[in-house]
């Protein structure tokens, strides 16, 4: 039997170190790296020679949805299980995009994470029923990826000034994408419009 590579890309180390002994367990996986920052996921996949990442999405550095773009250019035999705490419809679409071959909630059972992982390798993709079918439902962002970024750049309160000058824009170009970001979400206020897009995964 030939044993299955894989990094675990975790940025809560007791959830880390439990999925990691719960695989282990399995006769033909072994854990080989794990790091807690999405911005390590790379350079570690190419340091160990793995079959499978195992990616969460929201870690510091960069998003596990990111990262799976980096891996998808850089090394693309390597297959990438995505798991997320937050079951969010745009979180899906965007892993998918990003060329992840599985999306799985984190609190599936570690068997059920095992055989994801098997099944990538034999080329299936794996996604969770439930959020499939919400996806769906959901419809895609209608956000454009500027009216996304702005956004994203919005959500610490930031002032349109300081939003144009990290983004290297004018105010009022910032203004327009403020504005129509909010309009096609039918927010009140761009921190209404924030919190929406959060909640479907969009940002």
């Amino acid at each position: 039997m030939s044993m299955i590579r894989l990094l675990l890309a975790e940025d809560q180390s007791m959830v880390r170190e439990a999925l990691a002994a719960l695989l282990g367990l399995e006769p033909d996986i072994e854990v080989v790296a794990q790091v807690a920052r999405g911005d390590e996921v790379l350079a570690t996949a190419r340091e160990h020679g793995i079959d499978v990442a195992l990616l969460d999405i929201e870690m510091p550095g960069m998003t596990g949805i990111d990262a799976t773009a980096q891996l998808r250019d850089a090394l693309p035999d390597v297959k990438v299980v995505v798991v997320t705490t937050f079951g969010r419809p745009g979180y899906l679409r965007r892993a998918m995009e990003s060329g992840a071959d599985a999306f799985l909630v984190k609190d599936a059972p570690a068997s059920q994470l095992a055989e994801a992982v098997r099944k990538v390798l034999a080329g299936e993709r794996v996604i969770d029923p439930g959020l499939a079918a919400a996806a769906l439902a959901d419809g895609a962002s209608p956000l454009t990826e500027r009216e996304r970024e702005v956004l994203r750049t919005a959500a610490d309160g930031s002032t349109n000034a300081e939003i144009a000058a990290a983004l290297h824009l004018s105010q009022g170009t910032v203004r327009n994408y403020l504005s129509m970001a909010i309009q096609k979400m039918a927010a009140r206020n761009r921190a209404e419009a924030v919190r929406m897009a959060r909640e479907k995964g969009w940002l």
